[in-house]
């Protein structure tokens, strides 16, 4: 069984002191690529530290999250921006709209989401979008470029069954990671309509660690776990599930299992 990570900080500090064990326990458990989002201008060096150290394994992507945009977020887009530009990233994420901590700043959010998907659309990059009480004003921003290109996964995905197809329907991947584990995240439905062929796996880690380690340090590894509850759902068997989602994964980044970088 091979899977794809398509969602980890996996470069944060909560794992310099065993950062090799883990990686090493992912690829045990099948696990054999770990995709990067970065977050801001500090978390470049470490993140590009990580594909330097295990380029067969990590891919990163450059992108300014939303909840990193701050009053300086000009000064901030622009450092992300000539990096995306300059270096070798599979996607422009983080990216997105984040209501739940930052309604004050919602302008200047959109200001930078605009200016990701523009540049989405002229690099043909996919997108990762983090989307948090914040659906109706993201579906809106993605009505213009709906049908010129952009593609990429709302990662984390929290919405309802509805909303999946509205993102399907713009092209869109929907990202299940640990909340899939919990009894009231309301995921049931949404992974139960929508179609295998829609989804990819993710862990979010350190964050959003499943069921039974919720509110322990989250890991690659753990994504069996989310694997696992999605073929119970889905009535599929497990394998099933790493092949579709694994080969969704790798067609959207345009990766390969066997990629040699």
């Amino acid at each position: 069984m091979q899977l794809v990570d398509t969602h980890s900080h996996l470069y944060l500090g909560l794992f310099d002191a065993d950062r090799d064990q883990v990686i090493k326990q992912a690829n045990e458990k099948g696990i054999n690529k770990i995709l990067l989002p970065n977050i801001d201008s500090h978390t470049i060096i470490p993140m590009n530290q990580m594909t330097a150290a295990y380029p067969d394994v990590c891919y990163a992507m450059m992108g300014l999250h939303p909840t990193a945009v701050k009053e300086n977020y000009r000064e901030e887009f622009e450092i992300i921006r000539k990096e995306l530009v300059s270096g070798n990233y599979i996607a422009i994420g983080e990216i997105g709209i984040d209501l739940y901590w930052d309604k004050i700043r919602l302008r200047e959010q959109c200001l930078v989401l605009e200016q990701e998907l523009d540049l989405a659309l002229k690099m043909d990059k996919p997108v990762v979008i983090h989307a948090r009480e914040s659906f109706d004003v993201i579906f809106e921003m993605l009505q213009p470029y709906a049908g010129k290109g952009i593609r990429g996964v709302f990662h984390a995905f929290s919405g309802t069954s509805l909303q999946a197809m509205d993102a399907v329907e713009m092209g869109f991947l929907i990202g299940i990671g640990g909340m899939i584990t919990y009894k009231n995240s309301g995921l049931v439905e949404t992974v139960q309509e929508v179609d295998i062929s829609h989804m990819v796996l993710e862990t979010d880690s350190p964050f959003l660690s499943p069921v039974p380690n919720r509110g322990k340090r989250n890991e690659p590894a753990y994504m069996t776990y989310v694997a696992e509850t999605v073929a119970k759902l889905k009535s599929l068997d497990i394998n099933e599930i790493a092949l579709a989602t694994t080969a969704n994964a790798l067609k959207l980044f345009g990766l390969k299992i066997d990629d040699e970088r």
